[in-house]
């Protein structure tokens, strides 16, 4: 991996390493305050009964992309944001697959399968936060791959 890459992939995981670490940590603030009802902030929502897990797994994800940051060309500083990126993959991963099996049946009263529109209707915000974390956490593609050209090479 080239310097530069490594200087961009430090700076980049640190700020948003931070930004994971403070998602946990507002997942523990709102378990504290509101219990497992949570709250709703615009398309942002923290509610539900693993929410002191996601809480803890955000928080050892920004922790270990923190820790990435010095000497982040190195294999092993790269491997920890691996590690961290898979972290929040789990829970997204987790709260999409909860966002689809809830949008298939029907309620208790209705049909068995939801209509096309309550269907629809399932997949509109509030989300959970792993899943805006989601598409950030993706970068480390990039440089997995760059750190495996500049060996080849």
């Amino acid at each position: 991996m080239s310097n530069r890459a490594a200087k961009f992939g430090s700076i980049y995981f640190g700020v948003f390493g931070a930004i994971v670490l403070l998602f946990g940590i507002a997942g523990f603030v709102v378990m504290g305050v509101y219990g497992m009802e949570g709250v709703t902030w615009g398309p942002l929502e923290m509610s539900g009964m693993f929410l002191i897990w996601e809480a803890i797994i955000l928080i050892s994800a920004g922790a270990m992309y923190l820790s990435s940051v010095s000497k982040f060309g190195e294999v092993r500083q790269l491997a920890k944001s691996v590690a961290a990126s898979i972290m929040i993959w789990i829970v997204a991963g987790m709260a999409i697959w909860a966002m689809i099996a809830g949008s298939i049946p029907g309620g208790e009263e209705g049909p068995w399968f939801n209509p096309p529109v309550d269907f629809i209707a399932t997949y509109a915000p509030p989300y959970m936060p792993a899943i805006f974390l989601l598409p950030f956490s993706l970068a480390i593609i990039y440089f997995i791959r760059s750190r495996r050209r500049s060996v080849t090479a």
